[in-house]
């Protein structure tokens, strides 16, 4: 195939570059660059024969227009999006506008170049979203793809909203979407201000480690080239219309991810002190979700998809990539942003 993916020099978009790539796919990367894109994500591709990059915003019709008129794709795998919830408390302007308005400007140019080639009946519309869109568990429970929407940021609340213009189109329009949710990504390239990346980095600095609150916020963490490889699945074998929530199967709390990272340094970094001693409790995240956990039995059971990776080898492969790969997380440390304490606007 030949797939548009937007967002592709971001953290999972990277992932599912270099993935296709592999497979010896054609890939269109579409990125506008913003602060939290990085070329270097998928520079061991960049010279590959089938691999074409345009920097291009999704919230501008005439470039899109272009970019499908000339490139031609098969398939679309939508992942551009503004993702962190911290900056969207703090900016939720941008939120709406790229995740909403930006998914709205890319249905309707996937629409009228499905339309103008005669609806061919292998396109497809690939939305990816994320397990937020349905809000917090409590101590019990799974999220389905028949959970209720219940977002608590502007972040998940805008991604809800793509959700549903996805599900729309298909219904209104016949456009051939597939749709995922996937639960907290972590590994390789990943941008240096969610949980993991500033553990390591604050460690590694001797920087004291955040936590907000307690630490006893529960997440479902999925290794992002399981991911990647998940992905790739639905699109080429998933059902038109349907939803597949993607899941890593490996439920921690915060506080366990920070003391098992700590421990993974220890011993392969070590120090006078224990790492875990910077750890430092801060002030929680407003409207921080409690518990997300995927119930993963639509993708296992249809299309046969579990992760590889577990908790524990992700996370040790995710330090060893950090402690490798000095010179790109260095290079990222005067971005906005980073290294500060974002999302404190309630």
């Amino acid at each position: 195939m030949k797939i548009l993916v937007t967002g592709g020099a971001g953290f999972i978009g990277s992932a599912v570059v270099r993935l296709a790539i592999s497979r010896e796919h054609d890939v269109v990367n579409l990125d506008a660059l913003t602060y939290a894109a990085c070329p270097a994500n998928v520079a061991s591709v960049a010279d590959t024969p089938g691999y074409a990059f345009e920097q291009a915003d999704i919230r501008d019709p005439a470039a899109l227009k272009r970019i499908f008129a000339q490139h031609q794709p098969d398939a679309v795998m939508h992942l551009a999006a503004e993702s962190h919830v911290d900056r969207s408390i703090d900016g939720p302007g941008d939120f709406i506008s790229t995740n909403i308005d930006g998914t709205f400007q890319l249905l309707q140019a996937a629409r009228d170049f499905w339309e103008g080639q005669g609806k061919p009946q292998d396109f497809r519309f690939h939305h990816v979203s994320t397990d937020e869109v349905y809000g917090s568990l409590g101590a019990d429970g799974m999220f389905t793809e028949d959970t209720p929407y219940a977002p608590n940021s502007p972040y998940s609340a805008s991604k809800a909203a793509s959700d549903h213009l996805v599900r729309a189109w298909a219904e209104t329009y016949g456009l051939p979407v597939v749709m995922t949710n996937c639960s907290n990504n972590y590994g390789p390239y990943h941008f240096p201000e969610k949980l993991i990346p500033v553990v390591i980095l604050n460690a590694l600095a001797g920087k004291s480690i955040p936590v907000y609150g307690a630490g006893e916020n529960v997440r479902d963490w999925l290794y992002v080239e399981d991911h990647a490889d998940a992905l790739l699945c639905v699109l080429e074998n998933g059902v038109l219309g349907r939803s597949y929530n993607i899941g890593g199967e490996n439920e921690a709390t915060n506080i366990d991810i920070v003391r098992n990272i700590c421990a993974i340094l220890d011993r392969l970094r070590p120090q006078d002190t224990p790492y875990s001693e910077l750890i430092t409790f801060v002030a929680d995240r407003p409207g921080h979700d409690l518990r997300y956990a995927i119930d993963p039995t639509r993708i296992r059971d249809e299309l046969g998809w579990r992760p590889s990776v577990t908790l524990e080898q992700g996370l040790e492969k995710t330090v060893n990539w950090y402690l490798e790969n000095e010179d790109w997380w260095r290079a990222l440390q005067n971005r906005d942003g980073v290294g500060t304490r974002l999302g404190t606007k309630a």
